[in-house]
């Protein structure tokens, strides 16, 4: 069985390799090239994870390529991610890209090298229920690492040909690992911003790749009523209470973003709490939506813990079964935020998500 690894240069993906290859593989590595992050590295094959993974690769006896995905990151992330912004809405660009490149373009990539199999350093596990011959996706077994959340795109065909050899382990047990390898990057630091946004400015590249400005607008309280100005919105989210840049004689919070009237809506704490969500573009992990509502747990943010809920499958446009649900949550939840995923569990078995609108 020949495999394909996703590198990126970091230590998960490298002890990743280790692991596919120590299970008996035939491994190729790869790092996908997706945006510029240094004008004066721009060629294809440079840039420190490409050097990073490249060395990794070699130092297990792999081969290595490096497949220049920026144009595809650009339409498929970036644009979304931008747009989403301009929207009013707040996106999760590591969902899209999951979705488009490291399991859609990656599998494709694996084809053409005749590779059975693709493995990549994410903290989650895939299992095949014995009895329905079903694929599961189920959470990392080292919580704070659990990945689950932004995987929920994954399919039966696409699980049946994934591995996550990392998911029975914690972080530090990875990095020994890498340390008893050798690996250069065993101690390298993490990022926690988005790939391309580095500095955490998300504004400055929004501005950068939409080539325009965002003007200033109304801050408006829930009845309506003008009580400042805003920097554009851009620079806000649902629940923020920091960087609102005035005070208002009281701690306020934002509740909605209506991009067409460039308002941003400001209430109490109270006021960003939401009974339930719903969620369109909805996929269930084992190819077929429930006949009818489902209890089950419900993650509407990345960090967030599972809440106890109630699941109704409904067509995006109306009743019935389909392509979206409406969750009901035993108790209100803070900030349900547009663009984010809301992502249902059973235990620790994901059963699908979508994006809450």
């Amino acid at each position: 069985m020949k495999a394909l690894i996703a590198m990126s240069g970091g230590v998960d993906s490298s002890v990743a390799a280790k692991l596919t290859k120590e299970a008996g593989y035939e491994c190729i590595g790869c790092t996908m090239k997706l945006f510029d992050a240094d004008p004066q590295q721009a060629d294809v094959d440079s840039g420190a994870g490409a050097d990073d993974a490249r060395k990794v690769a070699e130092s297990l006896g792999m081969p290595f390529h490096v497949f220049d995905l920026r144009e595809m990151f650009r339409s498929c992330v970036i644009d979304s991610f931008v747009d989403c912004y301009s929207r009013g809405v707040t996106p999760n660009p590591c969902i899209e890209c999951n979705r488009y490149l490291k399991f859609g373009k990656l599998l494709q990539k694996a084809d053409e090298l005749g590779c059975d199999k693709i493995a990549t350093g994410h903290y989650a596990r895939v299992e095949q229920n014995p009895e329905t011959g079903k694929y599961l996706l189920r959470k990392g077994l080292d919580a704070s690492k659990d990945q689950s959340y932004v995987l929920y795109t994954l399919t039966q065909a696409q699980l049946a040909r994934i591995l996550f050899p990392l998911g029975g382990l914690s972080k530090p047990q990875v990095r020994e690992l890498a340390g008893e390898e050798g690996f250069a990057n065993a101690n390298k630091s993490e990022s926690q911003d988005i790939c391309f946004v580095p500095d955490g400015d998300y504004a400055a590249v929004i501005r950068s790749y939409a080539g325009r400005e965002f003007p200033e607008g109304d801050y408006v309280d829930l009845d309506g009523n003008v009580i400042g100005k805003h920097r554009g919105i851009i620079h806000y989210t649902i629940g923020q209470t920091r960087g609102l840049g005035q005070s208002f004689g009281e701690k306020r919070y934002v509740c909605r973003i209506d991009a067409d009237k460039n308002q941003v809506v400001l209430g109490r704490n109270e006021d960003v709490f939401a009974p339930g969500a719903k969620a369109v573009n909805f996929n269930w992990i084992s190819g077929e939506a429930p006949e009818g509502e489902i209890r089950c747990r419900a993650r509407v943010r990345y960090n967030q813990k599972e809440q106890w809920a109630t699941v109704r499958p409904i067509k995006s446009n109306g009743e019935g079964r389909g392509d979206a649900v409406e969750i009901i949550f035993d108790e209100p939840q803070r900030a349900i935020t547009p663009g984010q995923a809301a992502v249902l569990y059973d235990g620790d078995i994901v059963l699908g998500g979508g994006t809450i609108v």
